[in-house]
Parts: C-alpha cells; structure tokens; sequence
C-alpha cells in the first residue's frame, strides 16, 4: 500500500499570470508557484536543554547571544504584523525549546488576543522536548494555547539518554499525560527514526500513544543535524515504518485531503489490545509535499526564512532597529516569500545543507 500523498513539487518555472507580493490583502504571502502562507513558525530561542544526537553534538553548540534575540516586544510586534497584514492564520512557537523562553505564556497571551483575516482567533501550538511541560501545561492552556507537539523518539529508557544525552524520559512521559488530561487535543508526539538506532521502537512507541489517546507522526530523518550524519541511502523510509506498524496494527488510510499538512494519516487498530486510534507519517524526503507548503518562519533572531532548507535569509530584525515602520517591515516579509523555491531539493545533485543546525532554524 502506498502513501497517499497526490501532493507533487510546483512546476520548475512560476505562472505567468501571477501578480508580483503586495502588501494589500489576505493574499499577501504568496510565492511565485501561487502557494499562500497561513503557518507562521515562530522560533523563540536556538537554546535546547537536551543533546540529541541527530540535532547537535554533545557538547552543544555555541548559543546566540542574548542581545542578537528579538525581545518580548519585537516577537509581537513581528507576528501582529502577520496576523494583521500578511494573512497568517496559525502560529506555532519552536526553539530550540521553546518552554526555556522567558515569558512564553505572556508571549501566547499576547497572541491568541488577535484576530485573522477571516474574523476567527488565531490557532496557537507549540512544539516541544516535553521537559517541565507537565509543570506549565495548565497556565500554557489559559493563556491561549490549543495544542501540542511533543519530541519523542523512544520510550527505551536507556535508549533515550542515549539519543538524547539526558536522562529526563520520565518527565517527558508525565507532561504527555497532563497534555492529555489538560484537553489538548490531538496531542501529537514526533519521532523521528533513524537507522540502527530507535527502528525497533516504531512498534512499540506506536502502541504507547494509541493506547493513550495521543496521535504519534514519524519523521524521515532529514539532513539538518550535524553534518556528514545523514546519508540518503542509509535513512528509514516511511515505507519502512509502515511495513513495521503493520505487523502489530490493521491500519486504513485516512481519505479526507490533507492540504497542507506535512502528516498522511491512518486510522489503526492495535491487534493486541483492541484500541483504535490514528498513526501518521510525515515522508519529507521520499514522498516531498513542497508543492503545498504553507509556511513562512521566523528565527529567533529576526529573520525570515521561506524554507526549513532554504540558505537565503532576510533580516527584518536589523530593520526594526534601524526604524522600519510596518509597511516597510511587510513588503521585506512578503518579498522573501515570493523568492520561495518549488522545492526542498533533498535529491537534487548539487543539495547544499542549511548553514543554521535545526535548533537556530526552529522546528
């Protein structure tokens, strides 16, 4: 059974027919291939309190300093101006760990009082390691947020501090039930699987979060960690991890469209005890969805990136600084978008690797 992703990347040369950005409607965010962004992703800190192996090495990475950061005030002035004027429709807060950021819940206060270009509140997540949520989850949830993603790639408990150089599993495993007993719904768990080292864990973690009601999304391992790690040839495809979930869930493919999102999901029954619930893939370097992609996202320290592979970057912090008012700040934002790629170029001969490791990017 195949994945059913219909999404193919862009053709190679822009419409003819489209208009160049303008800073004048709900379609502002568009690119040359007519993909419009609503997803805006916020990275709060490059700052992350484990080590995991297929994100940095162990000894971590030189931190930005604090004066480089966007403050409180120019994060909110940055999303109200994409709310307000550039037709984003769903923030999502990523780090590094975001949970490090000081005043993450004034942050999403802050945010969930504006109002998107249809009339409706805007739709807040967080992407997180899970360390210390269980403590915040409540205060999060009053402050505006509606839901979670939750890194995790194994429920090993040896094979987590090894992954992830920190023995905090079982912290993690608490903040995944007060999520749940807090009403995030759905909440997601993350994993991303690598070859020789958590494959045996997909069965395993998968009946853990279907037996509790959280809906777990593997990862292909893509080229964002340390460099020379990650080979094309050597990766767990997601036709792997479906030939593995089948051996212990009746699975059926979800037929509803997915849009944008990056996850194609199943709904599952696990054999064993009876329990249904829903399993999805996101194949990001096998099966690309480039060609739907609704993401714009912003790095801690103020710049704007129209790809999670892209090498080009534009600066709105330096702006602000430098006394840019909105508009100026919007035709910059919108001006990088257009300049999107049609894809991420994984499998392109000449593929080049993002100069930031993933924590500086933002998930």
């Amino acid at each position: 059974m195949s994945i059913p992703l219909k999404l193919q990347p862009p053709p190679s040369a822009p419409a003819a027919d489209l208009p160049a950005p303008r800073v004048d409607g709900s379609r502002t965010l568009v690119d040359r291939f007519g993909r419009v962004a609503r997803d805006l992703r916020v990275s709060l800190t490059d700052r992350c309190n484990l080590r995991c192996s297929y994100c940095m090495p162990a000894e971590g990475l030189e931190w930005m300093p604090s004066a480089d950061m966007l403050n409180d005030a120019e994060i909110q002035r940055l999303i109200t101006l994409a709310v307000s004027r550039l037709g984003i429709r769903q923030i999502r807060f990523t780090g590094g760990e975001p949970l490090l950021r000081k005043n993450l819940e004034g942050i999403i206060a802050a945010t969930s009082s504006l109002v998107t270009d249809e009339g409706a509140p805007v739709r807040i997540a967080l992407t997180t390691n899970g360390i210390g949520l269980h403590h915040r989850i409540e205060g999060l949830r009053a402050a505006g947020l509606h839901r979670v993603n939750i890194s995790l790639d194994t429920i090993d408990a040896r094979r987590y501090t090894a992954m992830t150089r920190r023995d905090r599993l079982s912290g993690v495993l608490r903040s995944i039930d007060a999520c749940l007993r807090a009403g995030m719904d759905p909440v997601k768990i993350n994993a991303v699987v690598m070859p020789g080292v958590n494959e045996v864990d997909i069965v395993p973690l998968a009946s853990y979060c279907v037996n509790r009601g959280a809906q777990l999304r593997f990862i292909e391992q893509m080229p964002l960690g340390p460099r020379d790690q990650w080979r094309r040839g050597d990766m767990v495809t997601a036709r792997d991890i479906l030939a593995r979930l089948r051996t212990r869930f009746e699975m059926f493919e979800v037929g509803d469209p997915r849009g944008a999102a990056p996850a194609a999901l199943w709904n599952v029954r696990d054999t064993a005890t009876g329990v249904r619930g829903q399993l999805g893939v996101i194949a990001s370097v096998t099966r690309p969805f480039c060609g739907d992609c609704d993401r714009s996202r912003l790095t801690s320290d103020g710049t704007i990136r129209n790809c999670l592979f892209s090498r080009a970057e534009t600066p709105l912090r330096n702006l602000m600084r430098s006394g840019a008012d909105d508009d100026e700040l919007a035709r910059a934002w919108a001006s990088a978008m257009w300049e999107k790629k049609p894809g991420h170029g994984i499998d392109d001969p000449g593929f080049l690797q993002p100069d930031r490791p993933m924590s500086a990017i933002g998930g």
